[in-house]
């Protein structure tokens, strides 16, 4: 256990200092974010044309609205945090490489519904975009990453399960 936490948090803030470097932020984040901001505006327009993105901007052609997708709105954090807990975690590296991938994927794609949530309840109400965006989605993303570090902690095999014998040819 002192073993995980040491790792974690070396992990966590070691990612953490290169995630606010200058050049990881120009070259990895920013690249990142508008990606997310782009994927957005690909779903929303699924079911409404009147947006557009530009960068890391997400508006409504119809009224001006926009929201920028700044640092902290872009799921990396969650991620930050999720990839510590399975890479400091004693398991097998296939199960980290896919618990993470998984994780990875199950973040962001909760972080899209979170940015088109807020982009339409900014169009409809400053304050409910307000507390949703501080309180309500800021808890959930991280909320996320636990839940799937839990999931994928029960999905890891025991060690003290019996291993299958291999079958014996005819």
């Amino acid at each position: 256990m002192l073993r995980f936490t040491i790792l974690f948090l070396v992990l966590l803030f070691g990612l953490a200092g290169l995630y606010f470097l200058q050049p990881v932020e120009r070259w990895v984040v920013d690249p990142f974010t508008s990606g997310v901001a782009k994927v957005s505006t690909t779903l929303i327009h699924m079911f409404d044309d009147d947006v557009v993105s530009y960068g890391k901007i997400v508006q409504s052609t119809v009224n001006g609205f926009a929201v920028s997708i700044e640092r902290g709105c872009n799921g990396m954090e969650a991620v930050i945090i999720l990839f510590a807990a399975i890479f400091a975690f004693p398991a097998p590296w296939k199960h980290r490489f896919v618990g993470f991938a998984i994780g990875f994927v199950a973040i962001q794609a909760l972080n899209l519904v979170r940015i088109i949530s807020l982009f339409y309840l900014g169009q409809w109400s400053q304050v409910w975009f307000e507390w949703f965006h501080l309180y309500l989605w800021q808890a959930l993303i991280i909320l996320d990453a636990l839940v799937v570090w839990l999931l994928w902690l029960r999905w890891l095999p025991r060690e003290d399960e019996p291993s299958q014998p291999e079958p014996v040819a005819a």
